[in-house]
């Protein structure tokens, strides 16, 4: 039986009254490259035919396959896999393909993936490194390749960089709990071996000290919900319940959850919490999660116009964005008291009681 003939490129320019080249402009998503009413017909007769990019050949023409390559620490996060789905969506209308792969949390398997993506020739990729010292770097400096970094900074990059404003956020998660009169707070956090962690913790202890308070106690419990549940078990066996928890991530947040269920303690009545990202589980839990949500879908959006604006003019002025994150007031959090204010300027503690606005000149905890 003869194989069905395969669908050019020039079969559709023939239906659709325009050059191939007009077609290959199209479907590879080229700003410009038609009227919207001339690019609409082109779509709707590749459809029809059934044709399909050929991308192999664009890759021998150009030297470059028209795909970003995105490389995470972990799948299992729930953050790294929003940020994906959002980036997919999109380079999708502009005739790019993502091809995706995970770290998991190990700096010889990031260098391996990476070499392994390097070998695509990507027209871009997306990193969020395992940790500060993004040992792997070098890599993507030697190939060449326009990249951004997200999420994970580490301090003092020079190249193109897209995230929260951390210390902000933890700022804010402070606020709300000296706002509702609590001022004997537990962090928990994955590892301040990571810069946004760390910026998230100097926030809080900020807040904290420009009140006169001591500095929370900050606890790492490492980046899976295991490690999560059994360092809260350790801390509260050895210690006094706080009145509130400030977990730092999502894995943070469920961990706490878990934990306080086994102990038996209510949220909010015995203890209030606020979560770190947002997402429909922290809706449908009883009660539902009072958070700091990033913008994920925003995050993903700047990455994506960084790498486009890099691969349209590699001697671009690097970008270094840092979007808010926004606190979801749920039913997670109680009032027990007057709200706890800062101190005046002239009595506020020396240490960590300065307002610092730039990200890169925050204190470490």
């Amino acid at each position: 039986m003869r194989k069905p003939k395969r669908i050019s490129i020039r079969n559709v320019a023939t239906r659709a009254g325009v050059s191939p080249a007009t077609v290959s402009n199209v479907l590879n998503g080229r700003q410009g490259a038609a009227t919207p009413e001339v690019a609409e017909r082109v779509q709707a007769i590749a459809r029809e035919l059934g044709y399909e990019v050929d991308r192999v050949a664009s890759q021998l023409r150009t030297g470059k396959a028209r795909v970003v390559t995105v490389l995470v620490p972990s799948l299992d996060n729930p953050y790294f896999s929003a940020v994906i789905a959002s980036l997919e969506r999109c380079v999708q209308d502009e005739g790019y393909d993502i091809i995706v792969a995970s770290s998991n949390e190990n700096e010889e398997v990031e260098r391996s993936r990476l070499s392994a993506l390097l070998s695509w020739r990507p027209s871009g990729v997306v990193i969020i490194p395992n940790d500060d010292r993004f040992a792997t770097r070098t890599l993507l400096d030697d190939v060449g390749v326009p990249y951004v970094v997200v999420d994970r900074i580490t301090e003092g990059f020079e190249g193109d960089t897209i995230g929260s404003d951390n210390f902000s956020a933890g700022r804010h998660a402070a606020e709300h709990l000296l706002e509702y009169g609590h001022s004997n707070a537990l962090v928990v956090a994955t590892t301040t071996r990571i810069a946004n962690i760390r910026e998230r913790c100097a926030g809080i202890v900020q807040v904290f000290e420009q009140a006169g308070l001591p500095a929370p106690p900050i606890l790492e419990v490492g980046q899976t919900f295991e490690t999560v549940a059994e360092g809260l078990q350790r801390w509260f066996t050895a210690n006094e319940r706080p009145t509130a928890v400030i977990a730092l991530t999502n894995f943070g947040t469920l961990g706490v959850l878990a934990d306080m269920a086994q102990r038996n303690i209510r949220i909010p009545e015995d203890i209030s919490l606020v979560g770190f990202d947002d997402y429909a589980w922290m809706r449908a839990t009883a009660p539902p999660i009072t958070a700091m949500r990033q913008d994920v879908e925003q995050i993903a959006a700047q990455a994506w116009a960084t790498i486009r604006a890099r691969i349209d003019d590699p001697a671009a002025v690097p970008r270094h964005v840092r979007l808010p994150c926004e606190l979801i007031l749920r039913n997670s959090t109680k009032r027990i008291g007057l709200p706890i204010r800062r101190l005046p300027a002239a009595e506020e503690p020396a240490k960590g009681g300065t307002r610092r606005k730039s990200v890169a000149r925050q204190p470490r905890v």
